[in-house]
């Protein structure tokens, strides 16, 4: 369902490591200060001022954390930074370089790699990082992607998961679930298309949710409204996994229970509409669903009215005491205990 513009395929025997390396990253200049040697040495150099360096890193396998059926080359470039920078951005810290390393076997073309770094740069562009190192090697079958993100911030400013107490305000920073639908109607339409390859896949009247799948945005614009504000969370997170597993490792980390409002999570008007077409509860997909790099964040009650003026922010629950355990409120007026029930990877695909 995908499809790449090129006629013609160079094959990547012919350019050999260093030649692809060349290819992919020459015509993109140093964006920060603190990139002092990049791409094409023996290792990158990045200068420290006054900060302690963030570092978090992510791999992506074909055929368990993408289809390339559904999954245009630039979209996965995009997307594989971004959710490395959703990290950085979740320890209160501002990325600022990353590194690329990605194992590609025969089927793939120069094209396509270029296509794929075209997805990397548009992402280091929108988010100002630059990309500094990695390295490419061959996979006996499909594609790995391996990002690490580089980020500073100065100590004072760092939020762990560990800091959450009770009485402080959960919030979340966008609508949760979408996500997950997003990757339903695509594996839908997928089969449709398997079973009928004539057939053209219905994605019209669900762009939102096929974009929050295909190209999610990490949450710089709260970092930078914390530090304008001078307000800084007591805990936080990134939501890769789903609402219910990152809020418990919050409350486990930070030795407290919590509860949430069913009514006051954030859900976007087609991922409710979807959830029905697929029978499922819009409030189990915006839980479990994953993958929609939103921040959960905790706050002291003394922050809120900073809080109630931030852009895009839902106010979704309390910390209570641990013994109180992690609850839902439901809107029918029942208290149901949280699970976590996100995805596993090893569980799904072993």
């Amino acid at each position: 369902m995908s499809h790449n513009t090129y006629t013609s395929f160079t094959d990547l025997n012919t350019l050999g490591e260093f030649g692809l390396i060349e290819a992919l990253t020459k015509d993109h200049p140093a964006q920060q200060p603190t990139s002092i040697k990049s791409v094409g040495d023996d290792a990158a150099v990045i200068k420290n001022i006054n900060e302690v360096t963030v570092v978090s890193t992510d791999m992506l396998v074909e055929g368990i954390h993408f289809d390339l059926m559904y999954t245009p080359l630039k979209h996965l470039g995009y997307k594989s930074v971004v959710i490395n920078l959703s990290d950085i951005f979740a320890m209160n810290a501002e990325p600022s370089q990353i590194t690329v390393s990605v194992a590609i076997s025969s089927k793939y073309s120069l094209e396509a790699m270029k296509e794929l770094y075209e997805g990397i740069y548009t992402a280091c562009k929108m988010y100002k990082v630059d990309l500094v190192g990695g390295d490419t090697t061959s996979s006996p079958k499909g594609m790995v992607i391996c990002v690490t993100a580089i980020g500073q911030a100065s100590e004072a400013d760092l939020v762990y998961r560990n800091g959450a107490k009770k009485g402080d305000i959960i919030c979340v920073t966008g609508d949760l679930g979408a996500s997950y639908l997003g990757l339903q109607i695509l594996e839908r339409e997928k089969q449709v298309y398997l079973a009928h390859p004539g057939v053209q896949p219905e994605l019209e009247n669900n762009q939102y949710l096929i974009e929050r799948q295909l190209k999610p945005e990490a949450q710089a614009g709260a970092v930078a409204y914390f530090r304008k504000n001078k307000v800084k969370p007591t805990s936080m997170i990134d939501i890769s996994d789903g609402l219910a597993s990152e809020l418990i490792h919050i409350c486990r980390q930070s030795g407290t229970g919590a509860f949430i409002e069913e009514g006051k999570v954030p859900i976007h008007p087609d991922t409710e509409r979807t959830a029905i077409d697929f029978n499922l509860d819009p409030i189990t997909c915006a839980l479990h669903g994953g993958e929609d790099y939103e921040l959960l964040f905790t706050i002291d009650e003394k922050d809120l009215d900073k809080i109630r003026f931030m852009p895009e922010v839902f106010i979704i629950g309390e910390i209570t005491d641990e013994g109180d355990g992690i609850k839902l409120h439901t809107t029918g007026g029942n208290v149901h205990d949280i699970s976590a029930q996100g995805w596993n990877h090893f569980k799904e695909n072993s």
